[in-house]
């Protein structure tokens, strides 16, 4: 297998991937019993060198349960019949993840509300209680 390149600065090398290939479910009639198109790619997460610890940390959150107790990561495709096209699919679905884990997230700036939203909240809030309290019983309605 040859190496992953995820963008012009980014290679997962070819030693971190293995894949396998097994008996797909799903459609495919008598061939699916035959022919092992299911693509499962494995991901050396832990041994990953080439790219920094907060990068590694953003992509072991973005894996979730594919990532296994050893910490390697699991892709699985059987989009198509062909092992070839399968193999193709997760090798992009891993770079795909990689590409949104480089991408540092931007902080959260706290914000207040403006005095507009404060009143318009006010506003809605006193409507309604005057609407529920038109909906009380008035004397002399028995």
């Amino acid at each position: 297998m040859e190496a992953l390149h995820v963008d012009p600065r980014t290679v997962v090398p070819a030693e971190l991937l293995a894949w396998s290939a097994v008996r797909a479910s799903g459609a495919g009639g008598q061939n699916v019993n035959k022919v092992a198109s299911k693509v499962e790619l494995r991901f050396d997460l832990e041994g990953w060198t080439g790219v920094r610890p907060e990068v590694k940390v953003r992509l072991a959150g973005l894996v979730g349960r594919r990532r296994a107790a050893d910490g390697r990561v699991r892709i699985v495709s059987q989009a198509t019949r062909d092992q070839a096209k399968n193999l193709e699919d997760a090798r992009e679905k891993l770079a795909a993840l990689i590409r949104e884990a480089l991408v540092a997230p931007v902080p959260r700036r706290p914000t207040k509300p403006t005095r507009g939203s404060k009143r318009r909240r006010a506003d809605d809030k006193r409507r309604q209680a005057e609407k529920k309290q038109s909906r009380t019983r008035v004397s002399g309605d028995d």
